[in-house]
């Protein structure tokens, strides 16, 4: 409780301080997509029908406010899910959620993670109870995480494979049907719109912006039509992956017509085959190397000091963006807020969350070293049965350990290391690994 009620208190400081909400390039598309509900091309339109139903409140303030609440409640949940571990376990389980500063931040940017990792934590936390009912729930919220961010698709199939290890067959069935459902009418929407198949357009291109991090095309030698994406100079003197969709001068962009045509998604995405094909070592590397940026100890700059100082608490009123999207869409933010737009910084509440985002985060090795906690516990385990004692069943922290492992995994291996993916797959780790550290378990381990 008494964490509980810091973490309300710093996301109260937050709405004082920061009025009425920090902004993202991002946001304005999300913004556009509300009073023209279309599917985007970039991003699925799930965060968008979030800011829809509180549209009436005409306010970015109660966007912003309930996004801290969906935070408290993702800590909340995480302590629950953990209640058959240790009740020290537990807290600790809930605190980066309820307590790291960048966490806090990021609720109150105005972007589609923080209702992301709310619906996915639900959705884990259901998959650790025994109540049949919970399984289409549990389809239902996989499915709207996959409409906010389509990063949570294989989460589908780790959930499903959940059940199926637990050798629940028809639940794992229920599951499935719940998420393809919605997933499929999402689908038909934009393929009515596009005459295209999937959720997004811009699969290929951003597969190919993190294949330009290592392509080699002396060694690719891709076939004339593919030629115009390469890039002359050495992998080691390129920008960061997200220069090749957004950059003026980068090769896909320069294509005709908008970036994520169809004729140009496909383009890149063939690109992005031929080079990971003939390099598979090298993409390997690339995406280890992106992965290895989520442990670091200090938090360097990067992908660019624009996007890194939107995860910091401003010292000064930030301007409105000037990258596309924001030129589009900051009309249609002053139509939802129906007056003027901005952040409003006010002292000193900002300057205490400040302060304490300098010190309060979970540094990277500290993140790695609670995933290592559940396979540490399963080889003591392992060796509890080699010594001819019984079997347990399923570990009840692999499907949290696992969907913490995609949602890290993901970014890196698709597109690109940022720091708010970082963030939703927070909780799932700490949960698992206070799942392994439940009393049963510390019982059998020896020494434990």
């Amino acid at each position: 409780m008494a964490v509980f009620v810091l973490g309300a208190a710093l996301r109260v400081l937050a709405m004082a301080g920061y009025r009425p909400a920090l902004w993202f390039p991002d946001t304005y598309t999300y913004v556009v997509t509300v009073f023209h509900p279309r599917p985007d091309l970039v991003r699925p339109a799930g965060y968008s029908m979030f800011l829809k139903l509180l549209e009436p409140l005409h306010s970015f303030a109660a966007v912003t406010a309930v996004q801290h609440l969906l935070g408290l409640a993702a800590g909340v949940m995480v302590y629950l899910a953990a209640r058959r571990a240790p009740r020290w376990a537990a807290t600790l389980a809930a605190v980066p959620v309820l307590l790291d500063a960048y966490q806090v931040e990021l609720e109150h940017l105005l972007v589609a993670d923080t209702l992301f990792m709310f619906l996915v934590v639900a959705a884990v936390a259901l998959s650790t109870t025994r109540r049949p009912a919970t399984v289409a729930a549990i389809g239902l919220l996989l499915a709207a995480a996959v409409l906010t961010r389509t990063v949570g698709q294989p989460l589908v199939v780790v959930l499903a494979g959940w059940f199926v290890l637990r050798r629940r067959i028809r639940p794992a069935g229920v599951l499935l049907a719940a998420a393809l459902v919605p997933l499929v009418a999402y689908g038909a929407w934009f393929y009515a719109t596009y005459h295209r198949i999937g959720l997004v357009g811009a699969n290929g291109a951003f597969l190919y912006a993190r294949a330009m991090s290592f392509a080699d095309c002396d060694r690719m030698d891709p076939p004339p039509d593919l030629k115009v994406l390469c890039d002359p100079r050495p992998p080691t003197e390129r920008p960061p992956s997200q220069e090749y969709i957004w950059a003026k001068d980068a090769p896909l962009v320069r294509l005709p017509g908008i970036t994520f045509t169809k004729e140009n998604d496909e383009l890149a995405a063939r690109f992005a085959a031929l080079a990971i094909t003939t390099q598979p070592l090298d993409y390997a590397a690339s995406v280890l190397g992106e992965l290895g940026r989520t442990f670091t100890w200090g938090r360097p700059v990067y992908p660019d000091a624009e996007i890194y100082g939107y995860y910091e608490f401003p010292v000064t009123e930030p301007g409105a963006p000037g990258r596309y999207p924001a030129q589009v869409g900051a009309e249609y933010a002053k139509l939802y807020e129906q007056g003027a737009i901005g952040t409003k910084i006010v002292e000193p509440y900002a300057g205490w969350l400040r302060a304490y985002q300098s010190a309060a985060r979970l540094p990277g090795p500290v993140l790695l070293g609670v995933l290592l906690v559940p396979p540490v516990m399963a080889v003591a385990e392992l060796r509890r049965r080699r010594q001819g004692r019984p079997r347990a069943g399923a570990p009840a922290w692999l499907v949290p350990w696992s969907a913490a492992v995609v949602l890290l995994v993901a970014p890196a291996a698709a597109a690109e290391f940022d720091y708010r993916y970082v963030l939703p797959a927070v909780p799932l780790a700490c949960l698992a690994a206070a799942l392994s550290l439940r009393p049963d378990v510390l019982r059998r381990v020896p020494g434990g």
